[in-house]
């Protein structure tokens, strides 16, 4: 099935918010939805569930306050400045279990904001990628859309996977050239060891894709 332009969806309109399971995903899954939706006015906030803790080895410092700097530099560079944006705080690769009140709590959590910011549709990793991360971040968006009382479309983006063809999927508008790898570029601890040894994007996904095709994992409707 041929992805539909975003543009000519019945989600033109449809006010945003992006879940990240890791700074860095922003950008690769949903940089060009979200530039797009914040040029518009439709992008309502941007969640990141973990913090960086967990990334670097035992005793690394200033992890955390790194990465959120460097997300913020990120957004910026995505035009998405003054997009409000909500910190989880899970540790790198030590999900919470969908049965523990850990997640309970952050449900309600990300529900709460689906309601305030008067959110449409979701945006998160797709269940289907093989990080525990980026399956975490889809439980959760799917467990808070259900909680949120109000109607929300899930979309997942793809970062280590596809997104499937049989799926109703929706394309984004280009990005300008170049916008995408340099706002990357802003995650200088996933990039070099300028923090310490950790986590290193292979050679593959530095190459930029001008466009985000997401799949619809569950109707408003």
């Amino acid at each position: 099935m041929k992805a539909e332009p975003l543009a000519q969806s019945r989600w033109a309109q449809a006010r945003w918010l992006v879940l990240a399971p890791h700074p860095d995903d922003e950008t690769l899954g949903a940089g060009a939805l979200i530039t797009h939706c914040a040029a518009n006015g439709r992008l309502g906030g941007i969640v990141f569930l973990t913090d960086g803790t967990g990334s670097h080895p035992e005793g690394t410092p200033r992890v955390a306050a790194t990465r959120r700097r460097e997300a913020r530099n990120a957004l910026g560079r995505l035009g998405a400045k003054a997009i409000p944006t909500i910190w989880m705080g899970w540790r790198d690769a030590h999900p919470h279990s969908s049965d523990s009140k850990a997640f309970a709590r952050d449900t309600g959590r990300l529900a709460a904001l689906l309601r305030w910011h008067r959110i449409d549709a979701i945006a998160v990793s797709d269940k289907s990628e093989a990080h525990c991360d980026h399956v975490a971040a889809y439980k959760l968006a799917e467990a808070a859309r259900r909680k949120a009382r109000r109607p929300v479309a899930l979309f997942a983006y793809h970062v280590w996977s596809e997104a499937p063809r049989r799926a109703r999927r929706i394309a984004t508008p280009v990005m300008p050239v170049g916008q995408r790898r340099h706002a990357l570029l802003a995650h200088r601890s996933q990039l070099s060891p300028v923090i310490g040894q950790g986590f290193r994007l292979p050679q593959e996904k530095l190459r930029m894709v001008a466009q985000d095709v997401l799949a619809l994992r569950g109707d408003c409707r």
